[in-house]
């Protein structure tokens, strides 16, 4: 069977680079119908923390990756130290001082190949002594994982190229303990758009900071993908099920893969935009109270009918309560250059008008706004273009958005009135 494995240290958060090597592991195990392993590497005692394990299998549900078996390092130094015993007792070995260490043969060329990158061969002369168990009783980062690789039984190795350099030490580590050679595949490196590794300025953040970002799950994944592997056809937007059914691990790419913010919002926004409402409201309902938008007796139909209206021009969550925070609170912020080039002296009476028009209608709707709004300037004999960028700025604070008259159907004659009122005194 297939058994593959994602293996994070706890020394900090789950980012993007990570989520990508777990993204690969459990789509090959999937599309193998195999075993997604968990194993955290939680051998550094002193900097691995609990808040980091919890983030991380946090994340990685976040992102919908189940893992099929979970097992933490620190419990098994027992283990390893079993199998460091075994090659001493066989000479493969030697004690220096408290620690272990790995006799390493020079007269042996080490190759490799790899289901990416073809047949690589190692130069022996290159690789000292390996320690195996330091003189803590702790086991070295390469000698932990091959004596797991091995009693877990993963068949493949995938991780990122940067662990190339571990690979001839521990097959070496793999054939003093008489074990068998999983197959191993080294993903290539994610850059930043302006070349170099990724920095936390191009993009290397934790998952989690996507996830307040107001990224979706199915977005960063579908992003990831796309990050050193293609569907094929040009297709960007692809369903899980669909791509694991194309996956194929000897298609990834060796060149490093370029990560784009711009990219990854476009694709969280193509989501957004098919989602039905009612998901998107439930994901948007906790961001809105953590604001001070809503409270628990909040209008659900109203979330919905925003949601609606803005749909088409999110790209993430947050963009929902950046442009329809109007909605929500009297207390939004008016655009300063729109405020100076809309809401002149002279939009003061345009604005009066307005507000008793709407204020008489009995039934408040898009079209019985629209009809009362052109109805007005008709009378006035001024263009709309004159007076619906300024009404939109008194209403909104904003120069830009959905419709007007679906806006303001939106907000409510109350709010609509009393906003134009206010303008027309400021004025």
């Amino acid at each position: 069977m297939i058994r593959v494995r994602f293996a994070p240290s706890p020394t900090g958060y789950l980012h993007i680079g990570g989520a990508r090597t777990a993204l690969f592991n459990w789509m090959y195990a999937k599309s193998q119908e195999g075993k997604f392993i968990l194993r955290i590497e939680d051998t550094d005692m002193e900097r691995s923390k609990q808040e980091y394990v919890d983030e991380i299998i946090d994340s990685l549900a976040w992102l919908g990756f189940k893992y099929d078996e979970l097992y933490f390092q620190s419990k098994r130094f027992d283990i390893y130290k079993e199998h460091a015993l075994k090659l001493l007792n066989e000479g493969k070995a030697f004690k220096d001082g408290e620690a272990v260490v790995l006799k390493i043969p020079q007269e042996q060329q080490i190759k490799l190949y790899d289901l990416i990158r073809g047949e690589i061969t190692f130069d022996p002369a290159t690789i000292k002594d390996q320690v195996l168990m330091k003189s803590d009783g702790s086991p070295t980062y390469s000698f932990a994982c091959v004596v797991d690789d091995a009693l877990m039984e993963i068949s493949h190795v995938i991780r990122g190229e940067d662990h190339i350099s571990n690979t001839p030490k521990q097959i070496l580590i793999y054939q003093a303990l008489g074990f068998k050679l999983p197959k191993f595949a080294h993903l290539p490196l994610i850059m930043g758009e302006e070349g170099g590794r990724l920095s936390k300025r191009t993009g290397a953040v934790a998952v989690t900071e996507y996830r307040t970002m107001g990224f979706l799950p199915e977005a960063i994944v579908n992003y990831l993908m796309l990050l050193g592997w293609s569907p094929g056809g040009n297709q960007e937007v692809i369903k899980f099920s669909d791509a694991v059914k194309k996956f194929s691990i000897k298609k990834v790419n060796k060149t490093a893969a370029e990560f784009s913010m711009d990219k990854l919002r476009w694709i969280n926004g193509q989501y957004l935009n098919a989602a039905p409402a009612p998901q998107i409201a439930d994901l948007a309902v906790p961001l809105l109270k953590e604001k001070g938008y809503i409270q628990e007796n909040f209008d659900r139909n109203k979330i919905e009918n925003a949601v609606k209206l803005f749909q088409s021009r999110m790209e993430t969550l947050n963009d929902f309560l950046e442009r329809a925070d109007f909605v929500f609170t009297d207390q939004f912020n008016i655009d300063a250059e729109a405020k100076e080039k809309y809401l002149v002296k002279d939009k003061a009476k345009d604005f009066k008008l307005l507000g008793e028009r709407f204020f008489a209608l009995e039934d408040f709707n898009v079209k019985s706004v629209e009809e009362a709004f052109r109805h007005l300037v008709a009378e006035r004999g001024i263009a709309a273009s004159d007076l619906v960028h300024p009404v939109r700025v008194a209403l909104t604070g904003k120069a830009v958005g959905p419709g007007l008259f679906e806006t303001i159907a939106l907000l409510g004659k109350e709010k609509t009135v009393k906003r134009l009122a206010l303008a027309a005194d400021s004025l």
